[in-house]
């Protein structure tokens, strides 16, 4: 369950993104396969960062010590250029027109994602 609520949640930042950000677009037809395209790309989006994001900390620690955790913004974007990248290869129409739009997404995302999930419960009951 905890699964299915982090990919809708993922779909709702990334439409944020898309309805914020110029240069970041769905261009399917209708309302349902836009929503198809947001939870397909919010769940691209979740395995993205729980595979990669972990090894790139990991290897860019000290990176990360250097610049105070600025750098993160630069790996947030490159995930979700790489998102895109993985979503073409699925023919999904979700595009990102470069790196400052997926910067600027990424920051999206990041404050929408933390938005939602202060509202959700985190699965610890006591």
């Amino acid at each position: 369950m905890s699964l299915i609520i982090r990919v809708i949640v993922n779909a709702l930042a990334l439409w944020a993104a898309v309805f914020l950000i110029d240069g970041i677009d769905v261009t399917a037809q209708t309302t349902a396969g836009q929503i198809g395209v947001y939870l397909a790309v919010g769940a691209i989006f979740g395995v993205v960062n729980a595979i990669i994001k972990p090894i790139v900390k990991a290897v860019g620690c000290l990176f990360y010590a250097l610049t105070l955790g600025l750098i993160g913004l630069v790996v947030n974007a490159l995930l979700l250029m790489l998102t895109n990248w993985i979503a073409s290869l699925f023919t999904l129409p979700f595009h990102i027109e470069g790196f400052w739009p997926a910067f600027w997404g990424a920051i999206v995302v990041t404050i929408v994602s933390w938005l939602l999930s202060m509202f959700l419960p985190d699965g610890q009951d006591d």
